[in-house]
């Protein structure tokens, strides 16, 4: 599939984790992502590992398993990986491939240093957390 950098560009400007985020900071996400494929049934986040990364959904759609329990899934524009790379904590859970999927690959490093310069990254990387955390609340309190 390989993406030009143009073509990134494009892509990342729709995915909500970059939303209002300014065209420099799109363009500097889309130079330091790598496009990774993955098979089905293959992990793209190992539970118990330390993250190096996050990874935004490009096509396909990932599976979101603890054990074996499903917590969910996330297709184009969704992003998995963020909490381990944010804390340096092992990973929660594991996300599957649900068919093929490819993804971009955003290392750690590069991402911390993008929350530092763009507040409206920031603000998006938050909100997608407390959507996330307000799930798993539900689920079990409900």
């Amino acid at each position: 599939m390989a993406l030009s950098r143009h073509e990134k560009v494009v892509w990342l400007e729709k995915v909500p984790l970059f939303e209002g985020c300014s065209g420099e900071v799109i363009a500097g996400v889309a130079d330091v992502t790598a496009e990774q494929q993955f098979a089905a049934g293959q992990a793209v986040v190992q539970q118990g590992q330390v993250g190096n990364g996050l990874f935004i959904v490009v096509s396909g759609g990932v599976r979101i398993v603890a054990g074996a329990r499903e917590l969910g899934r996330l297709g184009p524009g969704d992003f998995v990986g963020e909490l381990s790379v944010i804390d340096q904590q092992p990973r929660t859970a594991t996300a599957l491939a649900e068919g093929p999927t490819v993804c971009l690959a955003l290392a750690s490093w590069d991402l911390m240093a993008l929350v530092g310069k763009d507040r409206e990254l920031t603000v998006n990387l938050l909100r997608g957390l407390a959507g996330r955390l307000r799930r798993a609340d539900e689920q079990l309190c409900y």
